[in-house]
C-alpha cells in the first residue's frame, strides 16, 4: 500500500465487553471511520489503552483493524515502549498482524539522552520494513525529542517517514518543517492545535475527538489541503468546544464515556490504573456533546 500522511488520522479506542476485547465493535468502528472520511488509522496508541493490553490482545485489536479495513486506508500500530528489545518484538508482531506502519513513542521512564533517541529509533527502523511515525510527547514520557534528532532519523532511516508531534509548541513545530525533508510529514498530536499546526506546514493530525467527530475532523484538514481557510477556521472554532471537553480527565476516560453515551460503544469501560470519569465531569462532557448535535 502506498501510504500518504495527510489528513485525520484517529486513534482508536479499545472498546472492551466483560473485560475481553470485543472485537465485532472495532470491526464496526473501523467502518464507520472509513464511512466518513478518516485517511488512516491507529491501533493500540494512548488512546487505545496500549499499556494495559497484552501482546497478544495487541495482535487481535490490529488484526480486527485491518481486516475490517479492508486495505482501504492504511492502520498503524501503537508499538512504542521504554525498552528497545520489547519495543522491536512489539513492531514485528504488528507486523505479522497485518498492519502498515508503527507509531513509536519517546521511550519513557528512562529519560535517555538525544544519542540514545537516535539509535533506539535507528534499531527499530532497521528491524523492520514497516513505517514508522515518530511520537514525541514530552508531558507523558518525560522526554523530548529535539529537533535536530529527528532530522537526523529523518535523513538516516527511509521508513521514518513522520512525527506526531505533541510538544504543545509551535515554535518547535515551525523547528521541525524547516528542518526536515520535504516528504517527512509532520502531523498535529493535539486536537485543539491541528489548525495552528497545519498552517505552518503540519500535513495533519492523529487525532482522539475523531472517535466521535470523524466526518467534521476529516472536513478540517482537507480544508487546509485544498486552501479552504474560511471553512477550516470555522470547523476548528466549532470543535474547540469539543476538543476541551474530552480533556478535562486523562485521556482515554472521557472519549470512551463519550462514545458510550452515543451507543458507538457498549460500555465505557477502561482498565486500571485509569478510571471512569467523576460524575459532575461527566454532566459536563454530556452538556457540551449536545451542544454540538451529538446527543439529543
Amino acid at each position: 500500500m502506498s501510504i500518504t500522511l495527510e489528513g485525520s488520522f484517529v486513534a482508536l479506542v479499545t472498546p472492551f465487553k466483560d473485560g475481553e476485547v470485543d472485537e465485532k465493535c472495532i470491526h464496526k468502528l473501523t467502518q464507520w471511520q472509513i464511512e466518513n472520511g478518516t485517511r488512516g488509522i491507529i491501533a493500540c496508541g494512548t488512546t487505545g489503552e496500549a499499556p494495559t493490553l497484552s501482546l497478544e490482545e495487541q495482535g487481535l485489536v490490529i488484526k480486527t483493524i485491518v481486516d475490517a479495513s479492508e486495505k482501504k486506508i492504511p492502520v498503524f500500530a501503537g508499538t512504542g515502549s521504554n525498552d528497545t528489545k520489547h519495543v522491536i518484538e512489539a513492531t514485528k508482531n504488528a507486523e505479522r498482524n497485518g498492519a502498515d506502519g508503527a507509531l513509536v513513542v519517546c521511550p519513557y521512564y528512562n529519560r535517555p539522552t538525544q544519542n540514545g533517541l537516535y539509535h533506539h529509533y535507528r534499531a527499530v527502523a532497521e528491524s523492520t520494513p514497516l513505517k514508522i511515525i515518530v511520537y514525541n510527547i514530552q508531558s507523558r514520557t518525560a522526554v523530548n525529542m529535539e529537533t535536530s534528532t529527528l532530522e537526523r532519523l529523518a535523513k538516516d532511516c527511509p521508513n521514518i517517514i513522520g512525527v506526531k508531534e505533541a510538544s504543545g509548541s509551535i515554535d518547535q513545530m515551525t523547528q521541525v518543517v524547516r528542518a526536515c525533508p520535504k516528504n517527512f510529514s509532520m502531523l498535529s498530536g493535539d486536537d485543539n492545535l491541528t489548525l495552528p499546526c497545519m498552517s505552518i506546514g503540519g500535513k495533519g493530525v492523529i487525532s482522539t475527538v475523531a472517535n466521535i467527530a470523524p466526518k467534521q475532523m476529516s472536513q478540517l484538514t482537507q480544508s487546509v489541503l485544498t486552501g479552504n481557510w474560511d471553512k477550516a477556521r470555522e470547523l476548528h472554532l466549532k470543535l474547540f468546544p469539543l476538543i476541551k471537553v474530552l480533556f478535562i480527565e486523562t485521556n482515554p476516560g472521557p472519549i470512551k464515556e463519550a462514545m458510550a453515551m452515543m451507543k458507538l460503544i457498549d460500555s465505557p469501560d477502561i482498565r486500571l490504573p485509569m478510571f471512569r470519569m467523576e460524575d459532575a465531569n461527566r454532566q459536563r462532557l454530556a452538556a457540551v456533546l449536545k451542544d454540538f448535535g451529538l446527543l439529543n
